[in-house]
């Protein structure tokens, strides 16, 4: 297996963009761009999918609604009723808009929370997790684009170097 990969590095962003274009259009695969700053539109240059997280974030939000509904009616209803304000506890739905704002709170509280951890498993970031940034650069004021090398390498260089790069080089991965 080849794990060569060359490095594009870039020092801005509309020309990164042009590239990535460039890139794709000749078929190549391009593996990760690194930026400092997000560059709108550079996921669907890439080809990227659209991302599932926001599908996600409803499920999430639907069991907080489920646990909170569950946890009011247990609590309040079932285990513990009691005469608060002269309101009727012999069922949920007489008390329902007394329990709105714990049923949103709930919704937000399973949603937020659950979200980052789904993010930080889906990013594979885990606490204590040595970065994986290739070039120290790219955290200030250059764009780096990682292309895989099948065999082809002598293309990608001309192609990479015709962008616009400021620096091109091949890395060997292990």
């Amino acid at each position: 297996m080849n794990n060569k990969v060359v490095y594009a590095i870039y020092n801005d962003d509309d020309v990164l963009m042009e590239a990535v274009k460039k890139t794709k259009a000749a078929h190549f695969h391009i593996e990760e761009v690194f930026t400092p700053f997000p560059v709108h539109g550079l996921d669907k240059a890439m080809g990227l999918a659209p991302t599932r997280l926001a599908i996600c974030a409803f499920i999430f939000g639907v069991c907080g609604l489920s646990f909170g509904t569950w946890m009011m009616d247990y609590i309040m209803i079932q285990d513990w009723p009691q005469d608060i304000g002269g309101k009727p506890s012999m069922s949920y739905i007489q008390n329902m808009p007394a329990f709105v704002p714990v049923m949103f709170e709930e919704t937000v509280f399973f949603a937020a929370h659950l979200m980052v951890i789904t993010f930080y498993m889906r990013s594979r970031l885990w606490p204590f997790k040595k970065a994986e940034n290739p070039d120290v650069r790219t955290t200030d004021d250059h764009f780096l684009m990682e292309v895989a090398i099948n065999n082809n390498e002598s293309e990608i260089l001309s192609l990479l170097s015709s962008t616009g790069a400021v620096e091109v080089k091949v890395i060997d991965k292990h």
